[in-house]
């Protein structure tokens, strides 16, 4: 959907431009996070995702196939859901 929508404009950025708006997004979640607004916080969450996205799509990574191979219902260390990691 992100590519579908925002590619054309997001590519002509190029990957430093749309990784310091991501960069932006996380300091704005950050604020969100502080004030306690949920639906500050709900927005907030939605742009990091959308501009995360935008970032994998511009830098020609496949993010949900990145997500599942890294992390494949198990923690990617330990082998095991839930994580029983020590630290």
């Amino acid at each position: 959907m992100m590519h579908q929508i925002y590619f054309h404009r997001d590519s002509k950025r190029g990957v430093d431009g749309t990784y310091n708006w991501l960069v932006d997004e996380i300091n704005e979640l950050g604020e969100a996070l502080k004030a306690n607004n949920k639906k500050a916080l709900e927005d907030e969450f939605a742009d990091v995702i959308a501009w995360l996205a935008s970032l994998a799509n511009v830098a020609n990574v496949d993010l949900e196939k990145a997500a599942i191979s890294k992390y494949p219902n198990q923690c990617p260390k330990c082998k095991h859901t839930p994580c029983n990691c020590l630290f």
